[in-house]
């Protein structure tokens, strides 16, 4: 038997499609009811969601979302970068602009010293997180190349800072590969199934990456290695978006079960047009299914932290941070070694194109807490650790603190155009809802210490 039988079975999953097309308003309104208690919902519960139309109950599902959003992870939004440090790859994925059919794509892997100043460039952005990417390619990107990208990238400092957390998007690989990205102190393992539907993913895949099973089981070998804290995803587009969102539920609840420990985060991206890629999404995502996607993984998952990029436009990404979304990508280019250059091509064209600094200035007036956080990783507060405390929704009394130090860093360091007024008021205004005295006291009293030059500090 298949060793992904377990958890992921297209023919339940279509049964409970079809069987929930006609869900009552009053099955529906006690699953968002039981959704706000924050213990998740099952695999059948979220079938009876997907399927929902009423824009009344439309309407409380989007309310019950961002409730649990706010109480969960607070008002904070984390931001990061992706950094493309090797484009070759020997996979042929019909959505991507690196297949290998691409034969007037100019292949690129970055130097260390090329890695360097991709660094440097995004650290004086403000960012203090990276998610590296790079291809599947024995040849040019094994798994001592990205240990050595990740080793430079930690090594270097600008007078505006360093990056502290580096999370790892790389191909499914195994256990002693994981080992040493674990040795490498990566952050977050993000490895997306991109469909669960196991047709799709063998139709539109070549290479070693075809291999449905070695993907989904990719997550079981990072667990194994001692990596516990990983990321979940699917490509919205590729297959029917419903049926995906309850593969994803279904996936984290066997991670969960299994391990104890749930996805650290679950990622949406849509597919968008990439340049030398003819593929049309068969089952393409409307604005609206989109939002109501995110809405419902918050109430199924509420304890993972969720990831927009910036293929979304600003609009959509403004309703999502609100709905759902706790972490996002900003200022970012999709090209190996792009930061700073306009002459290559991306893995895909994004529909936020803004600098960090404009997406901060929207955040601040929508009232919401710019976050560049990394305690958790540095504190001992991963995998089971962190369950114990997202779970509940007890992780937002670190959040917010440490939004708070690290947004003022930010402040001090990078700003310009007048936004430092506006943030230090925000700072304030949310130093005083810190509901521990305590908390609040050495809060302020390290806000201090950031004005009068001192870095890094966090609880």
């Amino acid at each position: 038997m298949k060793a992904t039988a377990s958890f992921i079975s297209a023919e339940d999953i279509n049964k409970l499609l079809e069987s929930t097309r006609n869900t009552s308003p009053e099955v529906v309104q006690s699953i968002i009811g039981k959704a706000r208690q924050k213990k998740g919902l099952t695999v059948e519960e979220v079938g009876q969601l997907v399927n929902l139309q009423d824009k009344f109950l439309l309407k409380e599902l989007f309310e019950t979302a961002a409730l649990i959003k706010q109480e969960i992870y607070g008002e904070r939004l984390v931001f990061f970068a992706p950094l493309y440090v090797s484009d070759y790859c020997v996979n042929d994925c019909a959505y991507c602009s690196f297949h290998a059919r691409n034969k007037g794509f100019i292949r690129r892997k970055l130097t260390l010293d090329e890695v360097g100043e991709q660094t440097k460039f995004i650290i004086n952005q403000g960012h203090k997180r990276i998610l590296l990417e790079f291809g599947e390619d024995q040849i040019h990107n094994k798994i001592d190349y990205v240990v050595d990208v990740i080793n430079k990238i930690y090594s270097i400092r600008t007078p505006k800072g360093n990056i502290r957390r580096v999370n790892v998007n790389i191909a499914a690989t195994g256990v002693d590969d994981y080992r040493k990205l674990k040795d490498a102190k990566i952050g977050t393992y993000q490895l997306f199934q991109e469909t669960y539907h196991r047709p799709t993913y063998e139709k539109l895949h070549k290479g070693p990456k075809a291999d449905y099973d070695r993907q989904i089981t990719a997550h079981t070998r990072a667990f194994e290695a001692g990596v516990d804290d990983v990321g979940l995803g699917v490509l919205f587009g590729l297959y029917d978006w419903r049926f995906e969102v309850l593969g994803l539920v279904a996936h984290a609840q066997y991670l969960d079960k299994t391990y104890g420990v749930g996805p650290h985060t679950i990622s949406v991206p849509r597919i968008c047009p990439a340049p030398g890629v003819d593929y049309k999404p068969a089952y393409p995502v409307s604005d609206d299914d989109f939002l109501k996607l995110i809405a419902i993984l918050r109430l199924a998952v509420p304890y993972t932290g969720m990831i927009i990029s910036t293929r979304e436009s600003a609009e959509i990404r403004k309703i999502a941070f609100k709905i759902g979304i706790s972490q996002a990508s900003a200022g970012s280019v999709t090209t190996t070694g792009g930061y700073g250059r306009k002459d290559a091509q991306p893995q895909f064209n994004i529909h936020d194109e803004r600098s960090l600094e404009d997406v901060i200035k929207d955040v601040i007036n929508d009232k919401m807490i710019p976050s560049f956080c990394t305690a958790c990783y540095r504190s001992d507060r991963t995998g089971a650790r962190f369950m114990k405390l997202s779970k509940p929704g007890e992780i937002h009394k670190f959040c917010r603190p440490n939004a708070l130090l690290t947004f003022a860093e930010y402040l001090y360091d990078c700003t310009t155009n007048g936004i430092t007024e506006q943030g230090m008021k925000l700072i304030a205004d949310y130093l005083e809802q810190i509901e521990d005295e305590p908390m609040r006291s050495e809060t302020r009293r390290r806000l201090a210490d950031i004005k009068n030059g001192t870095r890094d500090l966090y609880f």
